[in-house]
């Protein structure tokens, strides 16, 4: 598989997002940032979502759709999720 440097991931989830992927803001555009599954309406879905239980929650649903084993993909959720705009410190 090849890197794609033009590919847009999700900023919440890292998600790699194709244009039907993208959430929407409160006037009902698209977000430029995050995708369907974690912003809706201007707000994120689940506000209390911690970086951890998104990392359980993204390997979880990895491992289920066969991409890669929960380890796997727990290690490179751990790993790209604190380089995401919603999660980095501000």
């Amino acid at each position: 598989m090849e890197f794609d440097p033009n590919q847009k991931f999700c900023q919440s989830c890292a998600m790699p997002m194709s244009d039907s992927d993208y959430g929407t803001e409160k006037d009902e555009s698209l977000s430029s940032e995050y995708c369907m599954y974690c912003y809706q309406n201007g707000a994120f879905v689940d506000e209390s979502i911690t970086m951890a239980e998104m990392s359980e929650f993204c390997a979880q649903q990895m491992a289920e759709m066969d991409i890669v084993p929960y380890e796997e993909g727990k290690e490179m959720m751990d790993q790209m999720l604190p380089h995401l705009k919603r999660w980095k410190a501000d």
